[in-house]
């Protein structure tokens, strides 16, 4: 679904442009604006509205009893914002979200199969370059042979 990874800058009046890759994948997939909130690792997750109902339904099914899943949930959720691509495929991206993921003005882009990840330009980097060198050990944690 979503693929890659693509660097852009949020212009003076905070609007981000989407790859047209990307705005294709909604396309096909008819979806017209893209659900963005608080990730994880101090990025940005940018679903399409299926793969937000998904993830919500997901989400939903932990138990308000349990303070961990309330936490979770009051954080993902209140940071949830619809974003419209405009006719050059840009969204305005939340102060907020921005202020969360310490996103200034370069980002990368980055698919993720189901979801789009919005990194500052600085923290993606910091990010790969301590984890680059790990990859291989937990690709052999985490996949069967």
């Amino acid at each position: 679904m979503f693929y890659g990874e693509h660097e852009h800058t949020i212009d003076r009046k905070g609007r981000l442009i989407i790859p047209s890759r990307f705005r294709e994948v909604m396309k096909e997939h008819s979806a017209e604006s893209f659900v963005a909130t608080r990730g994880l690792d101090k990025c940005l997750f940018v679903f399409t509205e299926d793969e937000w109902r998904t993830q919500e339904n997901r989400f939903r099914s932990l138990s308000f009893t349990k303070q961990e899943a309330r936490h979770f949930n009051r954080f993902f959720f209140s940071g949830a914002a619809e974003l419209n691509c405009d006719r050059q495929g840009r969204v305005l991206l939340p102060p907020y979200l921005k202020e969360y993921a310490g996103i200034k003005r370069d980002v990368v882009l980055v698919g993720v199969s189901n979801r789009i990840e919005i990194w500052d330009k600085e923290e993606w980097k910091k990010f790969y370059e301590q984890g680059k060198g790990s990859y291989e050990q937990i690709a052999e944690k985490l996949l069967p042979d």
